[in-house]
């Protein structure tokens, strides 16, 4: 019999795998990962093994350890944050005829997983041939509900093939379960081996609670688990509990035609202050929420609340099939990452994985707010009251530097800075004019007043008054900001970084027009208007280098005086750079891990001409090694814009299939949450042309040759849109809300519910830039996936020649 080829099947509205691959489960665990932003799931199997790395995890909860340093030095962060895997409730083993259900012994005929973007739920089919030659069909299907935020739910069916067989399930609740860390630092191995300690356990009937504390951090957890079972006449169950295990055994004669059903509820809360049984109320009163709701109406309640979502964010892709399932399935998990993440931070691998030691970064407001603002408003403004509830430790932080304001952490799980590398971490201030980038961004979007009055003014405020203390007024008349890191990290440390003095020209602005709306507000924080005019001063004489030479923006002061890296006697094997060159090269070169001056043109766009965003592109395109999951996107945007439509179209391919690729060959460790909403970023900046500068929304729409229409959806000021983009028209369409005015190209329109049509005119691109040798994205022509084909992880890479 010819086996099945094992990958994700192309298909519009779903991720589906064939065949079972033990050695890509780690991988797919991640892309079959199931979250509402407070609690994840990976997509391990049910019956627990084969596995690659199991987790589940709770926003927020972490463990804590010493952070590492061969020399220590005033400012060091003490102690880092590292995600745990919490109590794992997904676990359901079988036993046919006492031989356990095991993926790697017997036969498995048939076995496919499929994650529905639609009904956001996991189901698996197996049908499985145990040694002993008794043959089953198991069925699976499960959710993290959205709308009942503490609660996920698995059902569980068996079925005979052949003859009645005697059935033994155990489900269990598994504390502290071994897991294999990669780690290369001891501190945090030792952190995350056993975590947990035991402070209560409980089980009755068909339900059972665990409560644990962390060693270190001192955070409590609970998880409890609930049953309904359907079974053929004579079920006998059993209940057991010990201080890291509770297990419902539940044994039964199944004959052929019949089915063992399993409905498993689970309710997981945790806190920094809570006592035990104020947390065990608060699980056993989840339960008691989803059990009331029944499993066809958590599945009900789960359809209608992603038929809201994709009514508002849906990218529809013609001419590449692909490709709009990668953008949908992008847009699916960047909606668990943020859904109900409810004043908690969204990390940069959400919570598919330990990646990162489930941190959240600058990369949260850059990129994954700018979609939920346009899509999903009310999780961008959570995201964003996280930042504020943390306002207070930025503080601290900013005064043990010797600054005012407001110094927010390169990289974080409660808010204080945990990263123990000064030039990639505290040096990146402009992570600050980031969180007020997406402030104002969400402000103008939503003209949210009552967030602005209790939240937003304040950030605005904060990171303002970081900027006025750490630049000044030079004697030329400019005002400076030295000694600091932009978004490339192969150059650290340096004066007056375009990104980063451009972004904070645009939070000093932002916080000056804030404060004069909200003056009672200003004046609570102790806002004068001689500040308030020392903002906008240092705003307007913000130094820009400029090279007059070449003609382009240095990345940062004398950036284009340095040497260049020598790419054409770099190996292939040697990149990413940093793993195999010292820093103190990279930092002396001309080399672009990821993009930074080509950034700054997307988001202050406004402060370039086209002109020179053209020369510039081109410039930093041949430095530029996307040694970062970060650059693709901003690259595919700014291709698009300079006329580079084609090299656009492979950029977005390149952000959109990072994680289905596996392109960075970390996959196993989570999703890249910034490169997952880049596809969208990519698409509806890059090819739909839209910009949001000063507060308005503008498109100049242009399509690759490959594609025939792309057609997306924006939520904006209470009024929700249609924008359809075909290779010589654009229409504009309102779905929803009152009248809308944008821009296409030079020309205002007032959107209805009739679609303007109007023409894309054409653009005289200038030649095509070139990439470091051996580092262009692959071209994305000739045969591509169709619906149906399977694609498999691993075989594209970075730097595959175009």
């Amino acid at each position: 019999m010819t086996q099945p080829k094992r990958g994700y099947e192309c298909s519009p509205w779903e991720l589906r795998w064939r065949g079972l691959a033990v050695d890509q489960l780690q991988r797919t665990e991640s892309t079959f990962a199931l979250s509402n932003g407070h609690i994840g799931m990976r997509g391990t199997l049910e019956e627990a093994e084969p596995r690659g790395l199991p987790g589940t995890y709770l926003n927020g909860f972490y463990e804590e350890h010493g952070l590492p340093y061969a020399e220590a030095g005033y400012g060091y962060p003490e102690a880092g944050q590292t995600v745990v895997n919490v109590t794992d409730g997904k676990i359901i083993r079988l036993l046919v005829e006492d031989e356990p259900l095991d993926m790697r012994y017997g036969q498995a005929t048939a076995h496919n997983r499929v994650l529905d973007f639609r009904s956001g739920t996991l189901r698996r089919e197996t049908e499985w041939t145990s040694p002993t030659g008794s043959r089953v069909r198991v069925s699976t299907e499960r959710l993290v509900s959205f709308t009942q935020r503490a609660v996920a739910a698995i059902r569980y069916e068996v079925e005979p093939l052949d003859d009645e067989i005697q059935l033994v399930a155990q489900s269990d609740l598994l504390a502290n379960e071994p897991i294999e860390t990669d780690t290369r630092d001891p501190r945090v191995a030792a952190a995350l081996e056993a975590p947990l300690v035991s402070e209560y356990m409980m089980a009755d009937g068909y339900r059972a609670v665990l409560v644990h504390r962390a060693r270190r951090s001192g955070l409590r957890v609970a998880a409890a688990m609930d049953h309904q079972v359907e079974a053929a006449d004579g079920l006998r169950t059993d209940i057991t509990v010990e201080e890291d295990l509770a297990r419902l055994t539940i044994a039964v004669d199944v004959p052929k035609g019949r089915k063992l059903r399993i409905t498993k509820f689970l309710g997981y809360g945790w806190s920094a202050q809570r006592s035990i049984p104020a947390l065990r109320a608060q699980v056993d009163a989840a339960l008691a929420g989803a059990l009331q709701t029944g499993w066809a109406g958590l599945l009900a309640e789960q359809r209608q609340f992603l038929d809201q979502f994709w009514s508002t964010a849906d990218v529809e892709i013609d001419g590449d099939p692909e490709l709009q399932q990668a953008i949908r399935f992008a847009l699916f998990h960047i909606l668990q990452a943020g859904a109900r993440g409810e004043s908690r931070a969204i990390p940069g691998k959400g919570l598919t994985g330990p990646g990162y030691d489930g941190h959240a970064f600058w990369d949260t407001e850059t990129f994954v707010l700018p979609v939920l603002t346009y899509t999903l408003p009310d999780a961008a403004r959570d995201a964003l009251r996280w930042r504020h509830a943390t306002l207070d430790k930025a503080k601290d932080r900013a005064e043990q530097l010797g600054l005012r304001g407001a110094a927010f952490p390169w990289r974080s799980i409660n808010g204080a800075e945990c990263s123990a590398y000064w030039p990639a971490g505290t040096a990146a201030f402009h992570v600050n004019a980031d969180i007020a980038d997406a402030v104002a961004r969400y402000l103008a979007a939503t003209q949210d007043i009552e967030f602005e009055r209790q939240h937003g003014t304040e950030l605005l405020v904060e990171t303002a008054r970081l900027w006025m203390s750490l630049g000044h007024h030079d004697p030329h008349g400019g005002f400076r900001i030295d000694g600091v890191t932009g978004p490339d990290e192969y150059t650290a440390v340096v004066d007056n970084n375009v990104y980063t003095n451009l972004m904070a020209q645009r939070n000093l602005h932002e916080a000056a027009e804030s404060c004069s709306r909200h003056p009672d507000v200003a004046q609570l924080y102790g806002v004068t208007q001689t500040e308030i005019a020392a903002w906008r001063d240092a705003a307007r004489k913000m130094l820009v280098p400029y090279d007059e030479l070449l003609q382009v923006h240095p990345q940062s002061e004398r950036f284009t005086e340095h040497a260049r890296w020598n790419f054409q006697v770099t190996p292939p094997q040697n990149y990413p750079l940093l793993l195999n060159y010292p820093y103190f090269d990279l930092y002396r070169k001309q080399v672009v891990k990821q993009a930074d001056l080509v950034l700054a043109m997307h988001l202050r766009g406004d402060a370039f001409s086209l002109e020179q965003k053209q020369r510039n592109f081109a410039y930093y395109e041949a430095l530029t090694v996307r040694d970062s999951s970060l650059s693709a996107t901003t690259q595919a945007v700014l291709a698009a814009e300079c006329g580079h439509v084609g090299l656009a179209y492979d950029y977005l391919a390149e952000a959109a299939l990072t994680d289905l690729y596996d392109l960075h060959n970390n996959v196993r460790n989570g999703l890249h949450m910034a490169s997952l909403a880049g596809a969208w970023i990519a698409t509806v900046a890059g090819f739909g042309g839209m910009r949001d500068h000063g507060g308005e929304l503008t498109f100049r729409p242009r399509l690759p040759g490959a594609l025939n229409r792309i057609t997306f959806r924006m939520e904006f000021r209470g009024s929700r849109f249609a924008v359809a983009v075909d290779q010589d028209k654009a229409g504009y369409r309102l779905i929803h809300g009152p009248p809308l005015t944008i821009t296409h190209y030079e020309s205002p329109i007032t959107l209805t519910e009739q679609t303007t049509t109007l023409p894309v005119p054409p653009i005289d691109a200038p030649e095509e830039p070139t990439q470091p040798k051996g580092r262009a994205p692959v071209r994305r022509t000739g045969n591509l996936p169709r619906e149906g084909d399977t694609i498999q992880p691993g075989y594209l890479r970075v730097g595959t020649a175009r």
